[in-house]
Order: C-alpha cells, then sequence, then structure tokens
C-alpha cells in the first residue's frame, strides 16, 4: 500500500508533465473519467459536503484500522478532483490522514490555480476527510 505522500509524488509528477495550469486542468477531467457514483441511499445531508462549488458527497467506513473513502461529485472538476483525492487519502490509517499536512496539496502545482471557490471546496472536502479519520481514529482505539 502507498502512503499519502507517495501517492502524492505520482500526481505531482503526472501534473509536472504540462506546462499550463489549462493542462493540469484537462489532466484532472481525465481523471474524471474514472469517477465513481454513490447509491441514492448514501447521498445525504451527513455525506453532503458543505461549502462545495458543486454538490458533492463523500462516506467514510472505518476497516480494519483503515479509512475507506468513497464520494461523488457532480461537475466534470468535482469528478476529476475526487477522484485524485480519493486515491491520495483512502485506505489510509487514521494517524497517516491526521498527521499529513494539506497545505502539501500545494505541491501538485494546480491548488493556486483554482478559483477562490474551488479552493474553498478542497477545503470542505478536506474538513470532511478530517472529521471521519478523527471518529475512525476514536473507533479504533
Amino acid at each position: 500500500m502507498s502512503t499519502i505522500k507517495e501517492v502524492l509524488q505520482r500526481y505531482k509528477e503526472d501534473l509536472d508533465l504540462f506546462e499550463t495550469p489549462n493542462e493540469k486542468f484537462e489532466y484532472i477531467f481525465d481523471l474524471g473519467k474514472r469517477h465513481t457514483t454513490l447509491p441514492a441511499e448514501e447521498k445525504t445531508d451527513e455525506t453532503f459536503i458543505e461549502g462545495c462549488a458543486s454538490p458533492a458527497w463523500l462516506v467514510g467506513e472505518c476497516r480494519d484500522g483503515k479509512l475507506i473513502l468513497r464520494g461523488e461529485g457532480t461537475s466534470e472538476m468535482a469528478k476529476g478532483m475526487l477522484t485524485m483525492l480519493l486515491d491520495i487519502f483512502s485506505d489510509k490509517t487514521p494517524d497517516d490522514i491526521l498527521s499529513f499536512d494539506p497545505r502539501e496539496l500545494g505541491r501538485l502545482g494546480i491548488v493556486e490555480h483554482l478559483s477562490p471557490v474551488r479552493q474553498q471546496s478542497l477545503e470542505a472536502f478536506l474538513k470532511k476527510v478530517y472529521d471521519y479519520a478523527r471518529k475512525c481514529k476514536e473507533q479504533s482505539s
């Protein structure tokens, strides 16, 4: 299993192949083609990501001491970002997630090109991930 930093590094290497922010965003949109959906019964007020620019949901389950994340976004950007972020954070231990400094996502070279609304969406997603990680840690203790 890869660590958060290893997965982040793989994405950074991929994104470094592109010269312009638009090319990087095209890569994100392409990631969205792998995007999965959630069953309707999992799209609840509890799983809704408050503060996202477009409707999105995130489900977190603690399984065998790891946080398993699944999500769904409705816009092309949300689908791509969720695909990447779920790859980075899912199937990791709560301690791995809680010790990760989210500012390191800036190494990807795309965060600074997100609109303020999209940056707010990213922060909302991260808040939900960290909330799930704290709950998972409590359950595992």
